[in-house]
């Protein structure tokens, strides 16, 4: 098996494409530890995987600390995590931007900073294809998906031997739409997936097939891949 033997943590990995590579490590033989803040989804995932779950809030830097102390050294960390507030950018407010940068940028910042990964083991963090095709009130989200795909490529040369890349997802229907009503959901989705040359929305393991591909291939480190559907291209 692809994983077998080398300990994996997923940050984020209660639910979505986290919850997706947790299930995908798993099988493919890897030791997993889900962390997340979301206690009660943690430990029911950890049930279902037979897997480590260890409690821990990305933007608390204690938190992020105790979860690798308690890890120990690691082959791949993958940082899913995020905790987005966004709106027009003019009336959104400082404090809701503050908070998605808080989440998604510095909590995968804290966790590169904590992880102890073996050479020649993997980072990979979870940015987004906003940053590249920006959409109205969502210029937050666009900052720090840019900030983070630049910040894989710069740990990728201070963190050598251990291999940094990062993968950006186009849109994915998981757990994170869920607070849409739903009517609009679904309208949102199919119009996304009619303009799309490959005819669909992803779902979390089409992400999480180029996050194994990243542990796995010794050669690939400081790239972004762009998994969208080919949303890049229309």
């Amino acid at each position: 098996m692809l994983l077998a033997g080398k300990k994996v943590v997923v940050v984020g990995g209660s639910s979505g494409i986290g919850l997706a590579t947790a299930e995908m490590a798993k099988r493919e033989g890897a030791d997993v530890i889900v962390a997340s803040r979301n206690v009660e989804k943690l430990d029911a995932v950890a049930e279902k995987l037979n897997a480590i779950a260890i409690p821990a809030d990305v933007t608390s830097d204690d938190s992020v600390a105790n979860l690798f102390r308690r890890c120990g050294p690691v082959d791949h960390v993958v940082v899913t995590a995020a905790q987005l507030r966004t709106g027009p950018f003019k009336t959104v407010a400082m404090e809701d931007v503050r908070s998605t940068m808080e989440g998604k940028f510095w909590g995968a910042w804290r966790v590169a900073r904590e992880a102890e990964i073996r050479a020649g083991g993997s980072l990979t963090l979870v940015s987004g294809f906003l940053s590249v095709r920006p959409r109205p009130n969502s210029a937050i989200v666009s900052a720090a998906n840019g900030a983070l795909e630049s910040l894989a490529k710069a740990l990728a040369l201070e963190l050598a031997l251990v291999r940094v890349n990062a993968v950006s997802p186009g849109v994915i229907d998981t757990p994170i739409r869920a607070a849409m009503p739903e009517e609009a959901r679904r309208e949102m989705l199919a119009k996304t997936a009619a303009a799309l040359p490959v005819g669909r929305v992803g779902i979390g393991d089409d992400i999480a097939r180029q996050i194994l591909a990243f542990m796995a291939n010794g050669f690939a480190t400081g790239s972004i891949v762009y998994v969208d559907g080919g949303a890049l291209v229309i």
